[in-house]
């Protein structure tokens, strides 16, 4: 017998829609910590930087902004405290704590803060999703750029050299994508 889904309501987000249970809400956390742990795999390496272009910063937002700001936040927590145990599902199969450790603290709170948005309809409109998106990238820099530049001895500008400025082009195509994808998600959900 299927289970019909829920009619979006304002102060949803998308994981609301599933009929609730203690069940949904931990498959979802499971399933938010793997999806950024599959992402993180989708590794390029920078020239002149230690940290590589991945799909993990996307996947976080995706899952902070699709889950809420609690279920978000779980998700990455529980991805952070697996790495950190030493499950290689950090960028490039790795685990435990990097030079590039920081942005993942940065992830788990951009997940809670564009959870948190998207519950406030956020992720409804192509513009509320863009400032979202940069705002959930800023605090992922915010964190790891400074992160880095203590873990790796380097000077502020080298840090944002190494661990923004190469960045910046992919963040936008990522953000572009979760533009389009989220809110019409939600047009298709509300037919």
């Amino acid at each position: 017998m299927a289970t019909a889904v829920a009619t979006a309501r304002p102060g949803q987000v998308l994981a609301d829609l599933l009929p609730a249970s203690r069940v949904r809400d931990t498959a979802l956390v499971l399933g938010g910590a793997g999806l950024v742990g599959i992402a993180a795999q989708i590794a390029v390496p920078v020239p002149g930087s230690p940290v590589p272009v991945t799909g993990q910063t996307f996947a976080a937002l995706l899952v902070g902004t699709a889950l809420g700001a609690g279920r978000g936040l779980a998700a990455l927590v529980v991805y952070a405290l697996a790495g950190l145990a030493g499950v290689p599902w950090f960028a490039q199969g790795g685990s435990g704590t990097s030079v590039s450790f920081g942005y993942i603290l940065g992830m788990v709170l951009a997940s809670a803060v564009v959870g948190a948005l998207a519950r406030r309809g956020a992720d409804r409109s192509v513009l509320r999703m863009a400032g979202t998106m940069v705002l959930g990238e800023a605090i992922i820099y915010a964190i790891g750029v400074p992160y880095l530049a203590l873990a790796a001895d380097m000077s502020a500008s080298a840090a944002i050299a190494a661990g923004l400025t190469p960045f910046l082009l992919g963040d936008a195509l990522k953000a572009a994508l979760a533009m389009g994808a989220l809110p019409t998600a939600w047009k298709f959900l509300n037919r």
